[in-house]
């Protein structure tokens, strides 16, 4: 088992993350948190969780890396509820931080998980009800108290708007819809950077 990878990072985008560690790259699947804490860094330090799936007709083993050994057992927590698979809980990592999350689960806000891409009201109720308890005597919500890091350099629109499309694709949405949100987006906000026009096309595209 993949404890964690450090190597110098070779390549990175909000949705995934190139680490080259000692000649040999590996690519891991981020949240738009984990892309906030390296980003305009060069070496960097992720903690794996390995997804194996076997039995089909195609095997497969894909890295999800994170910033934090909290936000990895976030994760972790996550994908244990029924409804809520991998690529959903990134999702939910990428639209709210881990402190933000452990809020939202702790205060039963329903609400907010509903409005991440894929959580209807019972997958979000399911989310509550098996992870608040979870939370709360796991010490992470007291870990995740502390101050966030934000923002990040915007680039110029349509670097921005690419980026997020792409970002977009990787995470599952056609490429037209998610340009769309994404340009009406940055016709309001033109400098947001990319993280959060990330963040707020995931609550606009159906």
């Amino acid at each position: 088992m993949i404890e964690y990878i450090r190597g110098e990072l070779a390549d990175l985008s909000p949705a995934l993350a190139v680490v080259d560690a000692n000649g040999v790259g590996y690519a891991l699947n981020i949240s738009l948190n984990t892309y906030t804490a390296i980003q305009g860094t060069k070496g960097v330090k992720l903690y794996v969780h390995e997804a194996i799936v076997t039995g089909g007709r195609d095997d497969s083993y894909t890295l999800y890396g994170f910033a934090t050994q909290q936000e990895r057992a976030l994760y972790r927590m996550l994908i244990t509820v029924s409804g809520v698979g991998a690529n959903t809980a990134r999702m939910i990592l990428s639209s709210v931080t881990p402190a933000e999350l452990c809020n939202v689960i702790a205060n039963g806000d329903e609400k907010m998980l509903k409005s991440v891409k894929g959580i209807g009201l019972k997958t979000a109720q399911r989310i509550i009800v098996d992870l608040k308890d979870k939370i709360m005597s796991s010490g992470i919500a007291d870990e995740f108290r502390v101050g966030t890091k934000d923002g990040g350099a915007p680039a110029v629109d349509t670097a921005v708007r690419d980026e997020v499309v792409s970002a977009l694709t990787m995470l599952g949405f056609s490429p037209a819809p998610s340009a769309k949100v994404v340009s009406a987006i940055l016709a309001e906000q033109p400098s947001l950077p990319v993280e959060q026009v990330v963040k707020l096309a995931l609550k606009q595209i159906k």
